[in-house]
């Protein structure tokens, strides 16, 4: 993007760097947009996918999660490929990827192909889930990289509530996920290549943007990292900051590498990496993705409608997006850690209100699960809070934490390992799913992820230290 002159507001701020910084991050966020879309799309066309393939509940999971294998790996890679090539680089070929998904899923006519691509898909969600938020992180300033970093939150909330939106009005304008649409072609295969429209111009946007000036530094290309730093902050900041990132330099070796994670000289794995792999698996054993995959079929499963559980799904994309927003507003002011504590205590109440009211499920005459109208209110209800409980804490918390709690030298490396783990524990909540349904219900399921949220407030409380208002550089580990 082209330098334009900045302006200074009356309180000294370069309100030219900010608008500037905010456009950038901006573009960032739409890789958070297509993890949501990319994560959402697939609620709506379970159904689809179980008649087209034939696949029983146990290999309709791993088609469902096989995408989640791909993050897992996406993530890792992401993390040690952009400290070779940079933040950028990594972003762009997310974006490519996600083409690629938002294609072959839609045409895929066995199993085994609709994983393959759910798997490219996979690559680009993981990369984008930990490149977007690092991204954002090392072009903001200290005052507000929590609230510019929580729109990589809303951004995903808002790519998850457009894929339900999307598969709920392709469902009512074919009358069902299963039924031909346009030339021929299943509505559920529809739902898939409206990804391909965001992921294009995410593609095209990202020519646009710098890439990160501490990458810049790390890789020896100095006068380039001046310049932008000099976009971003004014050319007496740059100079302060370009000081500032190189004195957090490994004396050793420049260009960071994974076994930075390792601290040779007490002959352990760092303490922070261990905090950071808390954070992700956390994020995933509470259970939000199981809502965010298998919304539709959850509904389903306690006696309502096709339509009614898309309808429900939608509601819920709603009101993450204005759970998020309050996170967005009191991030940077309350701080990460108390909301994290805060959130956890939350969804371990809803989500025991919730498996109470799924107890109480009973057969109808034609033998399926059905709710009484003050159970199903309550499920509703309490599923909705837990949604805002997280969406408010977890959900941005957690990306903020790990774009801007480890050290500069390890800050790559421990997006990798953190982000490995976050999705692997994201694929086993998701492949364990549909077996639980069908073995413990959903009230047993919903059990699980109380405890796994109360033992998260613990966590937090005992081993999560705040980062709010503290400079890259000042980041220890």
């Amino acid at each position: 993007m082209s330098t334009q002159s900045s302006v200074t507001t009356a309180s000294g701020k370069d309100e030219g760097s900010f608008l500037y910084i905010m456009l950038i991050s901006g573009v960032a966020t739409i890789g958070g947009f297509l993890f949501g879309f990319d994560s959402g799309v697939i609620n709506g066309t379970v159904e689809g996918l179980q008649k087209a393939f034939g696949t029983d509940s146990i290999n309709t999971g791993f088609d469902v999660a096989s995408m989640l294998l791909g993050c897992a790996v996406g993530a890792f890679f992401a993390g040690t490929l952009a400290d070779k090539y940079g933040r950028r680089v990594v972003l762009i070929i997310s974006a490519v990827f996600f083409v690629l998904t938002g294609w072959g899923s839609g045409v895929a006519n066995g199993s085994l192909e609709f994983i393959i691509y759910r798997i490219i898909g996979g690559f680009a969600v993981g990369a984008a889930s930990v490149m977007s938020p690092a991204y954002i992180s090392e072009v903001s300033r200290a005052s507000y990289r929590g609230r510019m970093a929580t729109v990589q939150q809303v951004a995903i909330i808002v790519g998850l509530t457009g894929a339900f939106v999307s598969n709920y009005v392709l469902a009512h304008l074919s009358g069902s996920a299963l039924n031909k649409w346009w030339w021929g072609y299943e509505t559920w295969r529809w739902m898939f290549w409206f990804e391909m429209i965001p992921a294009v111009f995410f593609l095209l946007a990202l020519i646009f943007i710098p890439e990160s000036p501490r990458f810049l530094v790390t890789s020896g290309q100095r006068d380039k990292a001046l310049a932008v730093l000099t976009r971003l902050y004014g050319s007496k900041e740059a100079a302060e900051k370009m000081e500032d990132i190189s004195g957090t330099m490994s004396a050793e070796h420049e260009l960071p590498k994974l076994a930075d994670i390792y601290d040779k000289k007490k002959s352990r794995i760092r303490p922070i990496i261990w905090v950071g792999i808390g954070l992700a698996s956390f994020q995933q054993l509470v259970g939000i993705n199981v809502i965010f995959y298998y919304g539709a079929t959850l509904w389903q499963a306690v006696g309502f409608s096709e339509k009614d559980a898309l309808s429900i799904n939608v509601v819920s994309g709603v009101v993450s997006i204005g759970a998020v927003i309050v996170a967005l507003l009191l991030i940077d002011k309350v701080g990460r850690k108390p909301l994290l504590w805060i959130g956890s205590l939350g969804m371990g109440v809803t989500l025991v209100l919730a498996a109470v009211a799924f107890s109480t499920a009973t057969l109808d005459a034609a033998g399926k699960p059905t709710l009484s109208d003050g159970m199903g209110t309550l499920a509703f209800i309490a599923a909705n809070l837990y949604v805002i409980f997280f969406n408010a804490s977890w959900g941005p918390c957690m990306w903020v934490m790990l774009g801007e709690m480890f050290p500069q030298q390890i800050r790559g490396s421990g997006l990798a390992v953190s982000g490995l783990f976050q999705w692997l524990c994201n694929f086993a909540i998701t492949m364990t799913f549909p077996i639980m349904l069908t073995s413990i219900g959903l009230a047993g399921a919903y059990a699980f992820y109380a405890v796994c949220s109360f033992i998260s407030a613990w966590f937090v409380a005992k081993l999560v230290h705040e980062t709010a208002g503290l400079e890259l550089e000042q980041m220890e580990g």
